[in-house]
């Protein structure tokens, strides 16, 4: 698979959504999967390409991974006008 548009892409933005609308929340692919609705071995390649991206934080733990919305003044503000657009 190549690069992906993470803005077109509608896995990821359903991801950035509900990290955008939920900033504290700290989930594991399992839990995100089940928020939004998507297969989780679809979502956890989703979270890896958003945390390349900087709009996720990674929690690694040997027993599972857990992820957090930045908290990046600028990324977060850039994110809240591209999900105004959608």
């Amino acid at each position: 698979m190549g690069k992906v548009d993470i803005f077109e892409s509608p896995i990821h933005l359903k991801i950035i959504r509900f990290f955008h609308e939920n900033q504290a929340s700290i989930d594991t692919p399992r839990g995100v999967a089940t928020w939004i609705g998507e297969e989780r071995a679809k979502v956890s390649a989703c979270l890896e390409d958003l945390v390349k991206a900087k709009i996720l934080v990674a929690h690694r733990a040997t027993s599972t991974n857990g992820y957090s919305y930045t908290q990046n003044e600028k990324i977060i503000s850039r994110i809240d006008k591209l999900l105004n657009q959608k």
